[in-house]
């Protein structure tokens, strides 16, 4: 069982920053894939970036690339989400999730349906 909390969402302008964190409970962080996911108002969830265990693979929407970056402590159970040249269609509630599949992460880490366990999501806005 693994329990995630997201922190640090907010307002910011466009162009600006945020890093997200997301704090797992337990031991066994380290056998975990991690994603980040999105979800504005009226849309479906869509899948922003990936990570694998060890942080050695890094997976990105192409919306985001270049400008967010995804990584991991595994030392301190977190994995964050850095945030750059955010723009209004950022918008939404961000959550994380953790996959414990090692054998199907690297193929499925866009899918929802792939993660096991999801945190409760931190609002993200950017104004234009």
């Amino acid at each position: 069982q693994v329990q995630l909390v997201e922190s640090g969402g907010g307002l910011v302008q466009a162009g600006g920053s945020l890093r997200l964190s997301c704090a797992a409970s337990g031991r066994t962080f380290s056998m975990y894939g991690m994603g980040w996911f999105r979800q504005a108002p009226g849309k479906e969830r869509e899948f922003v970036a990936a990570i694998s265990r060890s942080g050695g693979s890094t997976y990105y929407l192409d919306s985001v690339k270049g400008r967010f970056t995804i990584s991991r402590d595994n030392a301190k159970n977190t994995v964050y989400l850095q945030m750059n040249s955010l723009k209004p269609e950022d918008t939404a509630v961000y959550y994380c999730a953790a996959d414990s599949d090692i054998s199907s992460f690297s193929h499925f880490y866009a899918r929802g349906s792939e993660y096991d366990y999801w945190g409760q999501g931190t609002q993200v806005t950017v104004s234009s």
